[in-house]
């Protein structure tokens, strides 16, 4: 029954960056981390990113070697018990630990239909098969026009590869973009060589041989030779719940991230945190956060007690677009849109009670710290006193 003094679940780049954060304070005390996945930590944002743009496939390792940690990969931890620190893995091994941290990230959503036969991209083995379904020249069909499905068909059309997107709302990226610039995008991608299918909800799938037919409402078929669905992701809060953690939007923690068990910690996609900025819980889903809070995590599980107040940004590319984001995008917000060129180049402004809570920095770069600052003050802010405030 090996023990650690620091047991970390989840092999991803929370995990990883936790990790490095323990070894920050604490050098030599063992260190053991188990990932259901088969490889070690890697960065996760190349998959649909870099990767299709020639990078490498070996740059996206992590250096979880340099740290010193004992892997179990291949593994799952079905129980933790709180008071005798203990975990039981799925290849009946138990673990013993002075401080745990959940890094279970989260589980992309399934359709009720396709089985198998549906690329839910999430991870290196998801990138691998329709990277090979990619340069075999296959028609793909992309379900879901938010941030994965996006990036998805932007970079299968990079790659010259036939792709069509069908989703149920208006536009790409409808649920974060303010409406024109969503309706942008349909006319945009349309432009790459995407077929956009806006307003179509994909409700059934048939096989066709070696192809597949996928069903819209709408009575549309689509005959591709693959289908990937990017539809968003459950955080993986099962363990906790059994362990009888605090659960709400994901796994309930305090400033310093600890759960409501204080030897036990969480940090990354499955985080429920409070943020001083916007003076409410988030839970977020990219990289800025997963790095950050996952090292501050490691850091007070090695004693450092620094609370986490860090406001994550996210970023993507849209072939020749590209942004950064802060805070809260919710198209639901009152939006203030500031052009230097329409659709092209700008700052949009998300507003709720006369205070910024979040913004969209639209191929307008080094402004995230400012665009924070904008969202941390008291405001109030009209759109007249906006203009201008984050140059392009």
């Amino acid at each position: 029954m090996p023990h650690f003094s620091y047991l970390v679940i989840g092999g991803g780049m929370a995990a990883d960056a936790a990790v490095q954060g323990i070894r920050e304070i604490d050098p030599d005390t063992p260190v053991g981390l188990i990932g259901e996945e088969p490889h070690p930590p890697y960065n996760r944002p190349p998959l649909s990113k870099k990767l299709w743009k020639g990078k490498p496939l070996n740059t996206i390792w992590r250096e979880e070697g340099n740290w010193g940690v004992e892997l179990f990969l291949g593994r799952r931890a079905l129980t933790v018990d709180p008071r005798a620190k203990r975990v039981d893995d799925d290849h009946g091994e138990t673990y013993t630990y002075d401080r745990l941290l959940l890094a279970t990230g989260g589980t992309p959503r399934r359709l009720p239909f396709g089985g198998d036969r549906i690329i839910y991209f999430r991870t290196l083995d998801d990138y691998r098969r329709l990277r090979a379904l990619a340069d075999t020249g296959g028609r793909v069909a992309v379900i879901g026009g938010g941030f994965i499905g996006s990036e998805i068909a932007a970079a299968l059309a990079m790659n010259g590869r036939e792709a069509i997107m069908a989703f149920p709302e208006e536009g790409i990226g409808a649920r974060v973009f303010p409406r024109d610039l969503s309706q942008y995008l349909n006319d945009y991608y349309r432009h790459k060589g995407v077929e956009v299918l806006a307003g179509e909800s994909v409700t059934g799938m048939e096989e066709r041989g070696e192809r597949l037919a996928a069903l819209t409402g709408n009575g549309r078929e689509m005959v591709v030779d693959g289908i990937v669905a990017g539809i968003g992701i459950e955080p993986n809060v099962a363990l906790a719940r059994q362990a009888g953690l605090a659960v709400e939007n994901g796994i309930v923690v305090d400033e310093f991230l600890r759960t409501t068990s204080p030897d036990i910690f969480a940090a990354g996609d499955v985080a429920f945190f409070q943020n001083p900025a916007l003076g409410r819980r988030i839970r977020v889903e990219h990289e800025d956060n997963a790095n950050t809070m996952g090292k501050q995590a490691g850091r007070n599980m090695a004693g450092a007690n620094e609370p986490y107040h860090h406001l994550p940004y996210f970023y993507s590319d849209l072939f020749e677009l590209g942004y950064e984001a802060v805070g809260m995008l919710d198209a639901r917000l009152e939006t203030m849109v500031d052009w230097k060129e329409p659709y092209k180049e700008g700052v949009v402004y998300y507003l709720e009670q006369g205070r910024v809570r979040g913004v969209l920095l639209w191929n307008v770069w080094d402004q995230v710290d400012n665009a924070r600052q904008l969202i941390a003050a008291p405001g109030p802010f009209t759109a007249e006193s906006l203009k201008g405030r984050l140059p392009a």
